[in-house]
């Protein structure tokens, strides 16, 4: 297939999905609903929720979770897990305070710092983070995490403390209270730094902070209503808001923590005037808890909970919000969003829990990001280790690295916004695939499915692990249509079967592959039809990652 056609038929699934909605009758808009979802319950649809909610599930993981069924699987994502254990150092041993592979979170940094020790603190962040999304299991907080990493979108944190103290905001209430995370990340001092509230003062206000807390973070800009005024605030609410949020410092304290500092002789000490969109409120002084005022004036506006519903409607449903999805999924997800003051977890239950979730036209309507893309291989494939702990690390640091080159850098957004994909209508999700990015995936696949060294440690994609656990995997076709059932969002057509085919047991009758995998299966210790048969694996599953289908979810 040559780019063309395949670029043709990457963009064509989802859009097709789009046309779908757009043209669809009375009776299907019906199911326009967050009605729980009552419908057939197979590994097709286990596997889009936890591919949308999970990053790569295992075999293992779907079938429990057709076997456990629709209610229980979304319970068990929502269930509660443990806090992360702290991330340690991995290939650094000049820090006196903290050897390798102890942590360094609570250790302040040195004055001067040795050499190549702020690195080192942030390649173990970023991997650390990485080795959460791979480790977590069936449970929609590391989607979560980065979901709302990309809300609150974050770069250029130089002090590797500051950035793990926000993401642990991110931990903590990924699942929890929307109102208490944005109080906690406008003093967080990562977003200090990101977004100028450092130089926020009453001397200087900067409006940085302050303006993208309403745009981007909580209630969005809305249409143009008039002069300086979009709808849902004001420019003077901007001007307001900034001198109200004035005072707020980034400390990393002598104890190795970090903290926002109130400082009082920067903060503005005036009465702060709102708008008519916050009803010509007024902000009187209130030092240290001004901020919470602040959040407290936006937050009781309703559009706020209909921003988030529409933004988590973008990452785990799709882009495509017509005023059917207004009106019967928005709507009520606010209003559950409202009736909970801002607690996350009922509406997006309800809203994953829906028959609306997992209708056809949403199954693979969005092209995988690189994470996502990412994970399929490595958790899907069960790329295994015996690796110890600082090997994983490098470990997870390579599959940072491979993120970042097709474009996806945790801790280093490409702008306040987050990243296009999520927001540049119309295009969306198209954004991760360009002439560049899809070489990339390719040769990223290849690579991940031969194997990786690293360390001394060998991390492998365990195939034969993987395909033991498939049903009739001794009939080639349906081993070929149970592995794509793990991997791409809907069935193989029988003409893709019979092409997958003939990588498997090319020129060859059906029953030759019954007999040879049944005969490794007698004598699985005999070294010749073990490779024998993993050749042909690896052989099949590097087509199948070669497929326009694969890059979707």
């Amino acid at each position: 297939m040559d780019r063309r056609n395949f670029f043709s038929l990457l963009i064509a699934a989802p859009r097709a999905r789009q046309q779908v909605r757009q043209q669809r009758s009375a009776a299907v808009a019906a199911t326009t609903t967050l009605t729980p979802y009552t419908g057939p319950w197979t590994i097709r649809e286990a596997g889009h929720l936890l591919r949308r909610t999970t990053f790569g599930p295992t075999a293992a993981q779907l079938s429990q979770a057709v076997s456990d069924g629709v209610s229980a699987t979304v319970g068990a994502l929502f269930a509660a897990v443990p806090a992360p254990a702290l991330p340690v150092y991995y290939n650094y041993n000049n820090d006196p305070a903290a050897a390798n592979g102890q942590t360094w979170v609570g250790v302040p940094v040195p004055v001067p710092a040795p050499a190549g020790l702020l690195g080192a603190r942030r390649r173990s962040l970023t991997a650390w983070q990485i080795g959460q999304m791979m480790n977590g299991g069936v449970s929609v907080r590391e989607k979560l995490v980065l979901f709302w990493h990309n809300h609150f979108a974050l770069a250029n944190v130089n002090n590797a403390l500051f950035g793990y103290q926000y993401l642990d905001i991110l931990h903590r209430h990924a699942l929890g209270n929307f109102r208490t995370m944005v109080e906690e990340i406008t003093i967080a001092p990562a977003m200090l730094i990101y977004l100028n509230g450092n130089q926020n003062t009453r001397q200087a206000p900067n409006e940085n902070y302050a303006r993208e807390l309403l745009e981007l973070f909580t209630i969005g800009r809305g249409d143009a209503a008039g002069p300086g005024d979009y709808t849902h605030y004001t420019e003077d609410d901007v001007v307001a808001m900034a001198k109200a949020l004035t005072g707020w410092v980034a400390r990393a304290n002598p104890d190795g923590t970090v903290n926002g500092q109130y400082v009082n002789n920067r903060h503005d000490l005036g009465s702060k005037q709102l708008s008519h969109r916050f009803d010509n409120a007024v902000i009187d002084n209130a030092g240290d808890q001004e901020y919470k005022i602040v959040i407290d004036h936006i937050l009781r506006q309703a559009e706020v909970a209909r921003f988030l519903c529409r933004q988590l409607h973008v990452w785990f449903v799709g882009a495509n919000i017509d005023p059917v999805v207004e009106a019967n999924i928005i709507e009520p997800m606010a209003q559950i969003l409202l009736d909970n003051d801002y607690d996350l977890q009922p509406a997006l239950e309800a809203l994953l829990g829906s028959e609306y979730f997992f209708l056809a036209e949403h199954q693979g309507c969005m092209i995988s990001h690189p994470l996502d893309f990412l994970f399929r291989i490595v958790n899907t494939f069960q790329m295994t280790s015996p690796a110890n702990l600082l090997n994983q690390y490098r470990f997870w640091d390579a599959i940072y690295q491979r993120a970042g080159e097709l474009e996806m850098l945790i801790m280093d957004l490409p702008s306040v916004a987050g990243w296009n994909a999520f927001y540049q209508s119309p295009q969306y999700y198209e954004f991760w695939i360009n002439a560049v990015t899809l070489v990339k995936r390719q040769e990223v696949a290849a690579e991940l499915l031969e194997g990786v060294v690293l360390g001394g440690a060998r991390w492998q994609a365990d195939l034969l692990a993987l395909v033991a656990q498939l049903p009739d995997n001794t009939d080639p076709n349906a081993l070929i249509q149970g592995i794509a059932a793990l991997l791409v969002p809907a069935p193989l057509s029988t003409e893709q079967v019979d092409f997958l085919k003939e990588i498997l047991i090319p020129g060859l009758p059906d029953y030759e592959w019954g007999i040879e995998y049944g005969d490794y299966l007698l004598t699985p210790n005999d070294v010749a039809l073990r490779n024998g048969i993993l050749n042909k694996l690896q052989a099949l599953f590097g087509t199948i990652a070669k497929m326009p289908e694969f890059h979707l979810i």
